[in-house]
């Protein structure tokens, strides 16, 4: 850790590391910076217009030798400032007749407060205008002021009196100065909003503005700190409309790139004996500051202005290059914004740019264009800078004596840029944050195709959502394709530092057609989270996450919300998520369903004799495990349930769930179902100790202690290692994230169902265990196969058994909340989710093993050893 990141700000600070802007610079000579590394880097930001000269340029530099051999006191406040007199004076004559008296400040922002006062003082009126997507400052006056709520909301801003108005629009100004006679002292706006995206003013807007404010007796403030001092090819950007504003602050290049000061300079109308006497400043004025912008004014005013004449004819080179390059690349760029060195490149933020790849999903989340920033500044070796309000903007605001040789320097580079940005292939273009040498041998990747299916608006349509997330990080090609060009160690490094930054997106889109007519559409939201990074994660923090997550479901219109993968987990089973303004399912109740069903298929393929099986159950305790247990001892004899050996409370509670099967087999006795051969219930028909259906829970407990025990029809146990061998099919269940079940404790022959997400089972058994099948449980075969939007290593229309609880919701429109907690899953959403499964088309998929499809050839090896060890 840096100690910028440790000592000044460390939230910044990681942010800047992630994304790799923390460069360290050692040395800085004109447009150039030098990092730690010796690498060379064009500075084409110049502190957002505060370098006019660039870095210690050696006019200012001769300023500050000579004030410093000059012994010239520095503050002496209150005196007659004779570096500040001076400094005003100059000022003054360089604007245009009308403007009088200069305040100084230690800042563009302090100046605007500045101001603010002054206005104030000047009209007798609280209220300041300024306009949306504005920026003037941090403090809290400059702050009220900026029009962006994003920057003001923490800080209780904008305080009272202040009101904003779409910038260009005169006849907003018009009409809200009627509306409010009398109330407003000043309009505050900048000729070229900055940090809103580098959007100019339509021509004739100043001249407008200013009749306007002048009728309604209220000042006009400019705020040219960034555009001011020649930035735009002029002195002031003013000058173009021939205006005189009341009110005229600058800063930045009044500094040389050395000094901070600011400068607010007012008419005499707009300046008052209360604001000259009560308004002041410890360092404002101070002699070294205003020496270095006296000589920032004769280098811009010399020569005839020969400075200010070279950024207009540089400005020019830049500009028509960079219209060069949105011409080579339309669909990336989509304008050109600015003049002189002012200027912005805006890209286009569409999603639909880069379909199939996470490039759209940073597109449309704006971290984008902080991204194209560091490319440049790690692969190209140019400083640019997104507009911190309008993040589809880069800036381009060079020093002002950057040479025609650097501005085609600069243009080359970005062209680069943009020739791996068009690509669209994400690890290609984020392959720097992880490699110290990108190069070129990226493969040429086919994004998985997005559907363009939308909502119908259509009432009788269902709606859901569905959470998921990658389960591990190799997971995370499911989203973006291009991301197989990455090892696991890469990988962990990108997620590392993007984890943080990037929200829940929409992954994929779909429409469900049910056999019985109805539809649903539905929306994949993913998570950029892996199980270990929720697992690892404060609680609080994967809960903000998830309600994010499902916020976005919601406010996109989803009335079901499902949860994938370990989203139920973390937040207990749903429960967490109960208040946030949607209903919540976890889909276990129609995973218990397809659990049991692949068991049963699968012992019926293999002709297994159901009167001799042995079940182990682990997680047991679980909804879905006690769920399973329950389901399964309608087809066979025999239980084995098997808990969590660091639970202290794991063996009572498996207890209690022995106690359940037993009442559920009772009243099925006593409903006079028909009972398959040898199975627990059939088993259980001649046994009088049973208590009956209504009987307190505590006779059933002291049954499965007592009787039951004997007839060893429920065993439970934690030691999974070796109650597991006795299991002729093992069903796994559990919220683990390791391997519980390995080749070492499964009994010879076993059938093996593993639904847990991410898997239980060790990827050794399928080469260890010839004997044993392992089906991945819980995957369903969707009504009509539809695609879903994106890949997630099923064939087109399976999905597991969770994903298809919500949209049997969805298609009955029961909008209510299902499979929540441990109670929520129960016999009756159980036994409800596999009608409606029948009803609408739902079945279980064909044979899936360790994440692919069980192969003709693998099922036929497994029949021969099974016939060769005479399993039956």
């Amino acid at each position: 850790m840096n100690n910028f990141t440790g000592y000044v700000n460390p939230h910044l600070g990681e942010m800047l590391e992630n994304i790799k802007l923390d460069q360290k610079y050692l040395r800085g000579e004109g447009c150039y910076l030098y990092d730690e590394k010796g690498n060379c880097y064009l500075d084409c930001i110049a502190a957002y217009g505060a370098l006019p000269f660039g870095h210690n340029p050696g006019r200012i530099w001769e300023a500050i030798n000579t004030y410093r051999d000059s012994v010239e006191p520095n503050f002496v406040q209150p005196s007659a400032l004779d570096a500040a007199g001076e400094l005003a004076r100059r000022l003054v004559k360089l604007t245009p007749s009308g403007l009088d008296y200069v305040t100084f400040a230690n800042s563009g922002a302090e100046a605007v407060e500045a101001a603010i006062k002054l206005c104030r003082s000047a009209t007798g009126r609280p209220g300041i205008l300024a306009t949306e997507n504005s920026f003037h400052g941090k403090p809290l006056g400059a702050l009220s002021a900026t029009g962006n709520s994003g920057y003001q909301e923490a800080f209780y801003a904008p305080a009272e009196y202040f009101g904003h108005i779409k910038f260009g629009d005169a006849g907003a100004l018009e009409a809200e100065l009627s509306a409010s006679p009398e109330s407003y002292a000043a309009f505050l706006v900048e000729p070229i909003q900055g940090e809103g995206g580098i959007v100019e003013a339509p021509a004739g807007y100043l001249a407008a503005v200013k009749e306007i404010c002048e009728r309604h007796g209220v000042l006009l403030v400019l705020d040219e700190i960034q555009t001011g001092l020649g930035r735009t090819g002029s002195l002031f950007a003013f000058e173009e409309e021939k205006i005189v504003p009341d009110v005229l602050v600058l800063a930045k290049a009044l500094g040389g790139g050395l000094m901070p000061i600011g400068a607010c300079i007012s008419s005499a109308n707009a300046y008052t004996e209360e604001f000259a006497m009560k308004h002041s400043s410890t360092f404002a004025g101070n002699s070294l500051a205003c020496r270095v912008g006296l000589k920032v004014l004769e280098v811009l005013t010399e020569k005839e202005g020969a400075a200010i004449g070279h950024v207009k004819k540089v400005g020019q080179i830049l500009q028509e290059g960079l219209l060069g390059l949105r011409n080579q690349y339309p669909d990336l760029v989509k304008a050109v914004r600015g003049r002189g060195l002012m200027l912005g490149l805006e890209f286009n933020m569409d999603r639909e740019q880069f379909p199939g790849s996470l490039l759209g999903v940073m597109a449309e989340q704006e971290l984008l264009t902080p991204a194209i920033s560091s490319y440049l500044l790690n692969v190209e070796k140019i400083r640019v800078a997104p507009t911190l309000n309008g993040n589809e903007v880069i800036r381009i605001e060079p020093p002002l004596t950057i040479t025609e040789e650097q501005c085609r320097e600069a243009l080359q580079k970005l062209e680069s840029m943009l020739k791996v940005l068009n690509e669209g292939n994400t690890a290609r273009f984020l392959a720097y944050l992880v490699r110290p040498e990108v190069g070129n041998d990226f493969p040429r990747f086919e994004p998985f195709p997005e559907n363009d299916v939308e909502p119908t608006g259509d009432p009788s349509e269902g709606r859901f959502a569905f959470l998921i997330h990658a389960l591990a990080l190799e997971s995370y090609h499911q989203f973006d394709n291009s991301l197989l060009a990455f090892t696991e160690q890469e990988l962990a490094e990108l997620t590392g530092r993007f984890g943080d930054m990037v929200g829940p997106f929409v992954a994929g889109k779909t429409r469900i057609y049910s056999q019985a007519g109805r539809t649903a559409y539905g929306e994949f939201i993913a998570l950029p989270r892996t199980t270990d990074e929720f697992l690892e994660m404060p609680r609080k923090q994967a809960m903000e996450e998830l309600k994010a997550a499902v916020a976005l479901a919601r406010d996109r219109g989803a009335r079901i919300v499902g949860l994938g993968a370990f989203t139920a987990v973390a937040s207990m089973g749903g429960l967490y998520l109960k208040n946030e303004g949607v209903p919540i399912t976890t889909g276990n109740s129609y995973t218990v369903v397809a659990a049991v069903d692949a068991v049963n298929t699968a012992t019926e393929r293999l002709h297994m004799d159901r009167s001799g099986i042995t079940a182990g159950i682990v997680g047991a305790t679980g909804s879905i495990g006690k769920g399973i247990s329950l389901l399964l001892s309608e087809t066979v004899p025999r239980l084995v349930l098997i808990g969590n050996p660091n639970n202290t409370t794991a063996s009572e509670r498996l207890h209690l769930v022995a106690a359940e099967i037993y009442r559920y087999q009772s009243a099925l006795l006593q409903q006079g179902r028909r009972l398959k051969p040898g199975s627990m219930g059939h088993l259980l028909a001649e046994c009088e100790a049973l208590p009956s259906p209504d009987a307190p829970m505590e006779e059933f407990e002291a049954f499965a202690e007592g009787e039951g025990r004997r007839k060893g029809l429920i065993e439970f146990s934690t030691d999974i290692d070796t109650v597991l061998s006795r299991a002729d099919v093992v069903i796994s269940a559990t919220s683990a994230t390791g391997k519980v079940i390995h080749a070492g404790n499964l009994k010879q022959g076993a059938v093996v169902c593993d639904i847990s997400r991410p898997a239980n089972v060790s990827e050794e058994v399928d080469e260890a265990r010839p004997d044993v099948l392992v089906i991945d449980g819980g995957v369903i075969e969707v009504p009509g196969l539809p695609s879903f939007g994106w890949d997630f290593g099923f064939e087109q229309g399976l999905a597991y058994a969770c994903m298809a609880e919500t949209m049997l919701l969805a298609l009955e429109q029961r909008y209510k909340h299902f499979s929540l907690g441990s109670s929520g899953v129960n016999l009756e959403t159980i036994l409800q989710t596999r009608y409606w499964a029948e009803e609408h088309g739902f079945k279980l998929a064909n044979f899936r093993s360790f994440n692919r499809p069980l192969s003709d050839e693998k099922w036929q090896k497994l029949l021969e050893k099974r016939q060769e060890l005479s399993l039956r």
